[in-house]
């Protein structure tokens, strides 16, 4: 069995062996198994079902989330000779008869659908009738009512459970955490003892997190490192990620907007522009890139505040698929801390799904304050370990911590002597004993705490009170004019005195950044560059000739290896991992012919 799936692994994918648990989850499912498979995004969780279905009797069925996605993993497919196809509502009329022909008669290895599709009635009833290797239900986390991606259409798959009760159940997520995991095995009816738990790790990926300072700026200094490279910028809201777009195409990015309120016709156009573009910067609010199967995404930015730390993890996930260095930067201030507060207060949610969104936002500010490793934070959210990885702005850069308490109780006695109505700003101001207009109308220039935090600077000021909104001591009121009070913990905190650590602001990221080799280009060897480039520019030319996104050719880790051993035949090119005998035969001559090229 295994014997036959490494055949396949070599044949179609052009790899010699399996990573991590794919070989274990795959001989459970040939067997005729279930299984629960976390891996994190860029693991291989595709080959777990893609191997099964193709040695198995019968059709692999595929659920996946969205459209465009499945159309980029047929298009893959169908390059390394796997007949697959997807099912969906943009299909005319004779696609779609053809299609049903192919099912029935046994022509498809396997077969992506919606899950909106899958469910309709007559859908269920076509495919009674045929024999179904396995049923893979992608993106499982959408299922959960606790997943920070819950789709309802997800929450009713499990009426496969009895409608194909005989066939191979899989259910497949990069992020899930205890409580979500629970629940898919029991929606699923699958069983612990076959659930697979890879790990959370992607170590290619650097972790970095900032305070906002100025937004913009520090945008642009981090995209000084990544010039000519694909990346994703995260926006709260609509309005920010148009104007974040057009501002970084006024600096001279390929910049593209994204987001639910913009026309279907120009969102599809920008989002296939950034999976066939090698050098596109998506800006884009969290409705996109569920399922993103770009591998060469090299950066991703969230400029503000995430919801939590699964959709922080999934959304970082989408850089350095390709198992190539990667980095990310996440921006945060006070009001981001207490417009997230905002939004689970004013939810019409159950008070137990509230409670779990504070818990959810306060695991998240943990993450961003942490003074340790941010990667053994991550981890730890899910149960996962690791030592200092080393590859965050932590390990790099190790924060200074210092006694607070002091400044903070400095900090709720100004708040509560100003009436616990004035937004951050104007206490700094007054802690500072600034002398202006307002603060004369008010007569805070005649207050105990007018000028008694001068040992500490503007900016050490807003981190302080930005560690106070995160612990709780300190409210917001977003819906009048940010106004800050006390929160019980801050009373609690004025009456017990105990001693508060806090983060000492480091210095601007801006006068630390250096602009080194993008993560690419560091990882081709000297002289092996311009060839790279000449095999990109190959794969850029074939890609363009048959409408596909370049890397479904081949990914930029194939043409690395490519441009080192240089090989001179066809059978010195089938070595190379990641080309697979129907590849290799389809580009194998251009590729080969471009490396004669730079070689003589």
């Amino acid at each position: 069995m295994i014997a036959t799936a490494l055949e396949i692994l070599k044949t179609v994918y052009g790899y010699d062996a399996f990573r991590g648990a794919q070989a274990s989850v795959v001989e459970h499912v040939v067997a005729g198994n279930n299984a629960f498979v976390l891996m994190p995004t860029g693991g291989g969780k595709s080959l777990c079902y893609q191997i099964p279905a193709i040695i198995r009797p019968g059709m692999g069925l595929v659920v996946s989330p969205l459209l465009a996605l499945m159309a980029d993993q047929v298009a893959a497919l169908r390059q390394a000779g796997v007949r697959a196809a997807a099912l969906n509502s943009d299909l005319l009329p004779d696609e779609r008869r053809a299609l049903w022909s192919d099912v029935h008669v046994g022509n498809l290895d396997l077969l992506y659908v919606a899950p909106e599709t899958l469910l309709r009635p007559d859908i269920l009833e076509r495919l009674d009738g045929v024999k179904l290797s396995l049923i893979a239900i992608d993106e499982a986390h959408c299922l959960s009512q606790w997943g920070h991606d819950f789709r309802p259409s997800y929450r009713q798959l499990d009426a496969i459970v009895t409608r194909f009760a005989g066939t191979p159940r899989m259910a497949l997520t990069a992020t899930a955490d205890e409580p979500t995991r629970a629940e898919i095995l029991s929606h699923l009816d699958i069983a612990k003892q076959d659930a697979f738990i890879a790990g959370f790790d992607r170590p290619n990926i650097r972790y970095a997190i900032e305070e906002k300072d100025n937004p913009r700026a520090q945008l642009k200094d981090f995209l000084k490192r990544h010039q000519d490279e694909s990346g994703i910028v995260y926006c709260l809201s609509k309005r920010k990620t148009d104007e974040t777009a057009a501002w970084l195409r006024d600096q001279g990015y390929d910049a593209l907007a994204y987001h639910a309120g913009m026309d279907k016709t120009a969102r599809e156009a920008n989002q296939t522009r950034f999976q066939r573009g090698e050098a596109v910067v998506m800006v884009a609010t969290i409705a996109f890139g569920m399922g993103i199967d770009k591998p060469d995404v090299r950066f991703v930015v969230h400029i503000d505040l995430p919801a939590s730390i699964e959709a922080y993890y999934q959304e970082t996930g989408r850089a350095g698929r390709d198992g190539l260095a990667a980095d990310t930067l996440m921006l945060y201030g006070s009001e981001d801390i207490a417009l997230r507060s905002r939004f689970i207060e004013e939810s019409d949610a159950p008070d137990q799904r509230k409670r779990m969104e504070r818990q959810k936002l306060d695991a998240l500010l943990g993450l961003a304050e942490t003074a340790g490793c941010r990667r053994r934070v991550l981890l730890s959210y899910f149960g996962d370990h690791g030592e200092p990885c080393g590859n965050c702005d932590t390990c790099a850069e190790p924060p200074k911590l210092f006694d607070g308490t002091i400044a903070a109780q400095k900090a709720l006695s100004c708040i509560y002597r100003t009436g616990e109505r004035f937004g951050q700003a104007y206490i700094v101001d007054v802690l500072l004993g600034l002398e202006s207009d307002r603060i004369a109308q008010f007569g805070h220039d005649r207050i105990s705490t007018y000028g008694i935090g001068t040992e500490h600077d503007n900016r050490t000021w807003r981190a302080i009170l930005r560690q106070m909104i995160a612990l709780r001591f300190v409210d917001v009121d977003l819906a009048g004019h940010g106004g800050l009070s006390i929160a019980a913990a801050g009373r609690d905190f004025l009456r017990d005195k105990p001693t508060l650590m806090l983060r000492a602001p480091g210095a601007p990221r801006a006068r630390r950044h250096k602009v080194t080799h993008s993560a690419v280009q560091s990882t081709v060897a000297d002289g092996d560059r311009d060839l790279f480039q000449a095999l990109r520019q190959k794969r850029t030319e074939i890609a363009r000739a048959q409408n596909l996104p370049p890397y479904v050719i081949f990914h930029d880790k194939t043409l690395i290896e490519l441009a080192a051993a240089r090989p001179a035949s066809r059978a010195e090119m089938a070595d190379v991992p990641g080309i697979g005998e129907a590849k290799l035969d389809r580009y194998g001559p251009a590729f080969l012919a471009v490396i004669a090229e730079h070689v003589s």
